[in-house]
């Protein structure tokens, strides 16, 4: 990996690899980044969030171009396959090349958006880059609450022009996003002893390509929580099910790759229960042929458990679950192929030993279908007897096609590559909505190299693409 070009962006990756950095838990990374500065003779302080903003002087002739502001977040997603033993809060990323990719062993790799962060910082030491004065804002807590951007206080900044550096697709970038709000039900349940006389099995989904639950809502993939809790359901109208355990995803904006339940049913139903597993894997196999080539599923014996769910949760979770929308609402009309409203059911966890907690993830870039979906998953479970509420949520970025920093990327990148590159918005929500509340008059614009496999351990980092996305970033500051 330290062999690549440019060697100063791969090595500022390398190094952010070695240092934990989940969501909410930044401290190790934001006194990386601290120590780092001070190491460099980089200006940087760090504000009430644990933002940390970088400085550097304009190179000799753009002393008087206006500033620029290069933004990247630098917590990640924290998913590792069930099978690979990682402690994300002291174990480093381990990435390796396979082929034209990068990838981590058993992990997300991080690149979203460590990547982001690597360039920024091999910026700010080569001196041999021209560029108007930049600050390089670093925020905190992206993926679970956009908590920096939320924090981040008029007048920290004072650029006006503002390039993200958190996208996934090279020769795209991006002038508009989604808004999103989570909404988390709680369903109380009680439980009982467990049934001696029953047949007891760890019902498990495994397998699938989970991916971000917004740039990849579209890609046809499995929800691994849908398909465990449809199997279930089918399995209690014919043999009543006693459930010890339920557990899917992990993460708001992951698609969920895994899941399982423990039950009991009736001993004499055991033969069925397994003719009815094949029969519903060869169903699902059909059905997700194109995107789920990896789809496994399997029954387990094991140990009577000590308690069971009541009955009557069970049933009430099961047909919630099975009602509950997933997946695309709405396409845009405005902008052909791009996904205008959907919603993730991303995990259900046994919280607390008192409740079942569902969390699902709402995104649209018109604000009323967002809080329409929000509702419509509330109704479905306020009907299962759950209490329901809702996150704050963020707002949408608004696309501005005339966009001048937009028109300037796309500029470099036919100067450079000779192609076109597009001009879109995502249906993933990124931080620039929040900026534009802050500093409504900032003119931004979002890029990146191409990724595959975000939020999963299926999380890849083109290499060649991210030599071509620093490329474009250099020549596009030289060009401000």
């Amino acid at each position: 990996m330290l062999n690549l070009e440019p060697k100063t962006l791969w090595q500022c990756f390398f190094e952010i690899c070695q240092v934990p950095r989940p969501s909410k838990k930044e401290e190790q990374i934001i006194s990386f980044l601290l120590d780092w500065s001070k190491r460099h003779g980089i200006e940087a302080v760090k504000d009430h969030a644990g933002n940390v903003l970088m400085k550097k002087p304009a190179s000799k002739g753009y002393e008087k171009r206006p500033t620029v502001v290069l933004q990247a977040h630098m917590d990640m997603v924290c998913e590792k396959n069930s099978d690979t033993v990682h402690d994300f809060m002291k174990d480093p990323i381990q990435p390796y090349i396979d082929g034209e990719w990068l990838k981590a062993k058993g992990t997300t790799l991080g690149a979203d958006n460590g990547i982001g962060m690597a360039a920024m910082m091999a910026v700010l030491l080569d001196e041999n880059i021209q560029h108007p004065p930049l600050e390089c804002l670093f925020t905190v807590d992206e993926e679970t609450g956009l908590t920096g951007a939320f924090e981040l206080k008029a007048g920290f900044l004072s650029g006006k022009r503002l390039l993200n550096l958190d996208s996934e697709d090279d020769g795209e970038i991006f002038i508009g996003c989604a808004g999103g709000v989570d909404t988390l039900s709680h369903l109380p349940y009680k439980t009982v002893d467990a049934p001696k006389e029953l047949y007891y099995c760890k019902v498990a989904v495994k397998g699938l390509c989970g991916g971000h639950s917004g740039d990849d809502i579209d890609k046809g993939r499995a929800n691994a929580n849908k398909l465990l809790n449809r199997f279930l359901w089918a399995v209690n109208r014919k043999s009543r099910i006693s459930m010890a355990e339920i557990n899917g995803g992990n993460l708001r904006n992951a698609i969920p790759r895994e899941a399982y339940a423990v039950i009991g049913v009736d001993k004499n139903f055991k033969e069925e229960l397994t003719v009815m597993l094949n029969k519903y894997i060869a169903d699902i196999s059909v059905e997700y042929a194109a995107t789920e080539p990896n789809f496994k599923m399997t029954i387990d014996t094991v140990s009577m458990p000590s308690n069971v769910i009541e009955s009557s949760v069970t049933d009430r979770l099961l047909n919630a679950i099975y009602a509950c929308p997933n997946g695309i609402i709405r396409m845009s009309d405005d902008m052909p192929g791009l996904v205008e409203t959907s919603t993730n059911l991303a995990s259900i966890k046994m919280h607390d030993g008192k409740n079942i907690e569902i969390v699902t993830s709402q995104r649209s870039s018109i604000a009323s279908a967002k809080n329409d979906i929000a509702s419509m998953v509330e109704s479905v479970f306020v009907l299962a007897g759950a209490n329901v509420k809702h996150s704050d949520g963020y707002p949408g970025w608004k696309p501005n096609p005339n966009s001048e920093l937009a028109q300037k990327l796309a500029a470099s990148y036919k100067k450079l590559f000779n192609k076109e590159a597009k001009i879109r918005a995502i249906h993933a929500g990124l931080e620039c909505g929040l900026f534009s509340e802050k500093y409504p008059d900032m003119d931004m614009a979002s890029f990146g190299p191409t990724m595959r496999g975000v939020h999963s351990p299926d999380e890849r980092l083109h290499i060649k693409d991210t030599e071509k996305f620093f490329k474009l970033l250099v020549d596009v500051l030289a060009d401000m």
